[in-house]
């Protein structure tokens, strides 16, 4: 299936029908664009939502380019692959790890305060983004994920890089995707709004789905 969404929101509306037999969930979202993609989600499924920040690691010549990620909590994940083509270890990215670390918990601060990530061990959880470019970030996220024990992990996108998806199947329970396109470029591509999201953005979301809310 390749289709293009018409935003966030549709794309989540969709993947909620693709996961009605998980019951009481709790859905971590990657801010800020699966936040939006996991409102629906929560709202058709019941269940927690939250965050997990995560942070890309970029190539410090060509920062767009992803050489691996990190999810709080977690330790950096290394697209090995990639630093092996460019010439790079581990240890050479260490001022880049930090910078991103730093920024990470900048976000978990605005994001969630005091407040520690929901408890997930023997919980179903459903790990949600927007979309799969190079999977670095929903590998460290997933990698977190699993560290705390639940009792199965779902990862749910609109819309990944076919081979991404593939890669993904083996950091997850399941992985559920509405269309992987042998075409993909970027996430944005496929959706007709796309547009970027703020802090503020998120906070939004996330007050408009707590149960006291």
């Amino acid at each position: 299936m390749e289709r293009v969404f018409v935003d966030r929101e549709e794309a989540g509306a969709l993947l909620a029908e693709r996961l009605l037999a998980i019951r009481d969930p709790v859905v971590l979202a990657l801010p800020r664009g699966g936040v939006e993609v996991a409102e629906p989600v929560v709202r058709r499924l019941g269940g927690v939502l939250d965050v997990l920040v995560t942070r890309k690691i970029g190539y410090p010549p060509q920062p767009e380019l992803g050489v691996g990620a990190i999810a709080e909590g977690g330790e950096p994940v290394f697209d090995r692959h990639l630093l092996a083509r460019l010439g790079l270890t581990p240890e050479a990215l260490a001022r880049v790890v930090a910078a991103e670390r730093r920024e990470l918990a900048r976000r978990v601060r605005v994001y969630r305060g005091d407040r520690p990530l929901p408890a997930l061990e023997d919980r179903e959880v459903i790990v949600v983004d927007d979309g799969l470019a190079t999977g670095a970030t929903a590998r460290a996220a997933l990698r977190t994920v699993t560290a705390a024990k639940p009792a199965r992990v779902t990862l749910a996108v609109p819309v990944g890089a076919a081979d991404t998806v593939e890669a993904m199947r083996r950091e997850a329970d399941e992985v559920v995707v509405l269309c992987a396109p042998i075409d993909f470029r970027a996430v944005g591509q496929w959706y007709e709004h796309f547009d970027q999201l703020t802090d503020g953005d998120v906070l939004d979301v996330l007050a408009r789905t707590r149960p006291e809310g």
